[in-house]
């Protein structure tokens, strides 16, 4: 029977990440085999600490362990350096890598694969309706790309990088520290596994050159002022074969003379003339999809909103559109004529007293506060 693996590590159930490897640490250097060479017992209580360690600093492994114990671990927590290469103790430096980094500055190792190009970013203005349905732009963007003479080698044409001598190729060395071993990337090849005796004139060895290349990108629907987009290995290139990084567009749109956007939806105002507010009547109003024709009822108000269904902008990524709001303003108008005078003086004179319930109302609340005050 497998003990229980917060037995083993002398830590509670509700034991945090620093605790449980502070907890392997200790039993790490106790039980480690090339400290005690001669104890076999030791190798075991190594190897079950590792294997408690192991599955107590996974998430999903915990969970599943503490549900289920050894049970619902389907034998994952058997093989104590499950994820190393090769197995046994000479990979469990990898181990240590991760926690002893702190004591001998961590192993910072670089694969002999090369070194990932650096990632871009590129802000780029869109006009409103550009943002709201999409469109192709052509950038022009400085950044590091490989090198044709030497096709990202190095070496002057014709030659190749040798193999480094001080790793033998590995892009590692390897360190000793008391009992431990640790590995660290190579300071003569810089983790390349290769050195470059006769460099390229055109990169000087570097096997990049600096370049304003020319990108189409496509901006989607629906972007706002910070939506940021990425484009998979448009970066620059990577070092020594390395994979290239990405590019990503940050979107700032342009204010719009009619239109203010709120999330998905549009607002809007609209002026309305005062008959058209009184009688009602058929209004043409501007949208992001084109004009179209909107009732105004009889004794429409100021600041009265309207909303289009579906008229506003697309969703990103997702299906459907928002809505448009119209706010409409009633103009009361200006620089009368002889007969347009006269039309309101008589309108006004058959008015007499009538006025709007709205109005009423409020000159209702004025009379009720100074009758209140003269009470006082």
């Amino acid at each position: 029977m497998k003990r229980d693996y917060y037995e083993v590590l002398g830590v509670p159930k509700h034991a945090g990440d620093n605790d449980l490897k502070r907890a392997y640490r200790k039993l790490a250097q106790k039980y480690h085999p090339d400290r005690n060479p001669d104890d076999p017992s030791a190798e075991e209580k190594f190897k079950e600490a590792s294997e408690a360690y192991h599955v107590l600093a996974d998430r999903e492994k915990r969970s599943r362990y503490d549900r289920f114990g050894h049970a619902g671990l389907g034998g994952a927590g058997a093989d104590p350096f499950e994820g190393f290469r090769g197995g046994g103790f000479g990979s469990i430096n990898d181990i240590f890598g991760d926690i002893f980094g702190d004591i001998f500055g961590g192993a910072g190792r670089r694969g002999a694969g090369g070194e990932r190009g650096a990632d871009l970013r590129y802000d780029l203005e869109l006009e409103f309706e550009e943002a709201a349905f999409g469109t192709e732009k052509v950038i022009n963007i400085p950044r590091q790309v490989t090198c044709e003479t030497c096709e990202g080698s190095g070496a002057r044409k014709g030659t190749s990088p040798t193999q480094c001598n001080t790793c033998r190729g590995m892009g590692e060395v390897h360190l000793s520290q008391g009992f431990f071993s640790v590995r660290r990337t190579c300071p003569h090849c810089q983790g390349r596994g290769r050195v470059v005796t006769d460099p390229c004139e055109e990169c000087r060895g570097a096997g990049r050159v600096n370049r304003e290349t020319s990108l189409t990108i496509t901006i989607p629907p629906g972007v706002d002022t910070g939506t940021r987009i990425r484009h998979s290995g448009r970066g620059e290139a990577g070092e020594a074969g390395g994979l290239t990084g990405d590019l990503y567009v940050v979107c700032y749109v342009k204010e719009h003379p009619l239109f203010v956007r709120q999330d998905t939806d549009v607002l809007c105002e609209l002026p309305i003339g005062v008959a058209t507010a009184a009688l009602g009547g058929e209004v043409e109003v501007p949208t992001l999809h084109g004009k179209l024709k909107m009732k105004i009822p009889p004794g429409t108000q100021t600041g009265k909103v309207f909303r289009l269904r579906d008229k506003g902008i697309p969703k990103l990524s997702r299906q459907g559109h928002g809505d448009q709001h119209v706010r409409v303003v009633v103009e009361t108008p200006t620089n009368l004529n002889t007969r347009q005078r006269q039309l309101l003086e008589e309108f006004a004179e058959i008015s007499g007293n009538d006025v709007s319930p709205r109005t009423k109302g409020f000159f209702d609340k004025v009379k009720e506060m100074f009758s209140a005050e003269e009470r006082q």
